[in-house]
């Protein structure tokens, strides 16, 4: 991060360098810390000091500034974040844009008396029970077999109220057929998962407003091949990327009993949470579902019936 010395301004494009120098070495709080002290005494910029305390190498200056340069800010209009991870078969980045925000059917989820937030804690505290909550990488799919069975609303909720206990979430729309996310939290859709997996690019993540450790991937304009994006390898790599980077990770999926879609996902995420809705879902149908998953080995961490 070059510094203005003589005025102590930190131009746009060395704040980038920086965050995404701190992202692609993986520095710690406390590293940064240290190296925004060596600053300060010795009037040195991010990078210097960095390489100076060896907490990065000239190698990984160059590997960010390269990309930075590429990747402006003036170049990508509405990004406020930017960082590079290092990932299986190359550099994964992540950019974060504009800032999403709960829209009127997520309201309830700030309400602490809401008896549907209620609901849904309780659901969290579940899932963290089954799962190992201390350590990083909880990811899992949610399923149904049709539409209008509440899987979406639901996939948002629980993200939310993992956000709210301050542990690292994202929420992935992963349906591609039908996708809901954006709507639910008033965010663009131009580009998302679909052009992540179809053209390499970096998943863009919205941050969503009051809600801090949440991260949204939204699924993009709908593409024409969506079973084969959810197949490509691409995607196992990104899931392997997030496993690292957050704690929960909450994946939305496109109906069972209408496309295939759901069991690849359900493969890679290695866990599921199925949903039905009252009056809604048909007995032939939820068991035709749990039939269909039973070849994909993915451990089924509970049932929930949607009575909302």
């Amino acid at each position: 991060m070059n510094v203005d010395r003589a005025e102590g301004v930190v131009r746009p494009m060395d704040a980038e360098l920086s965050d995404a120098l701190i992202a692609h070495c993986n520095l710690s709080g406390q590293d940064v810390d240290r190296i925004t002290e060596a600053m300060r005494t010795r009037r040195q910029s991010f990078c210097e000091a960095a390489l100076q305390l060896n907490l990065a190498t000239p190698e990984d200056i160059n590997d960010v500034s390269h990309w930075v340069n590429e990747h402006s800010r003036a170049d990508r209009p509405g990004v406020i974040e930017s960082a590079i991870r290092n990932a299986q078969g190359g550099a994964a980045l992540t950019v974060r844009q504009a800032i999403a925000r709960l829209g009127s059917d997520l309201i309830h989820a700030r309400d602490a008396d809401s008896e549907r937030n209620e609901k849904i804690r309780a659901l969290r505290t579940d899932l963290m029970l089954l799962n190992d909550s201390t350590q990083r990488g909880n990811v899992f799919a949610l399923l149904s077999p049709g539409r209008a069975e509440g899987r979406s609303q639901l996939c948002a909720e629980l993200a939310i109220a993992f956000a709210q206990l301050g542990r690292r979430t994202l929420l992935v729309d992963a349906d591609l057929r039908h996708p809901r996310q954006h709507i639910l939290f008033n965010s663009d859709n131009q580009w998302g998962l679909a052009q992540t997996l179809g053209l390499g690019e970096p998943p863009y993540l919205h941050g969503v407003d009051g809600l801090p450790e949440l991260a949204l991937l939204t699924s993009g304009t709908i593409p024409p091949n969506p079973l084969e994006l959810v197949s490509n390898r691409r995607f196992d790599r990104l899931i392997a990327e997030w496993r690292r980077q957050y704690d929960f990770v909450v994946i939305d999926t496109p109906a069972v009993s209408l496309y295939s879609d759901a069991l690849q996902i359900a493969t890679i995420a290695q866990r599921v949470l199925v949903v039905s809705r009252t009056e809604v879902t048909s007995f032939p149908g939820t068991k035709d579902m749990l039939r269909r998953l039973a070849v994909t080995d993915a451990t089924i961490l509970g049932a929930v019936i949607n009575k909302f």
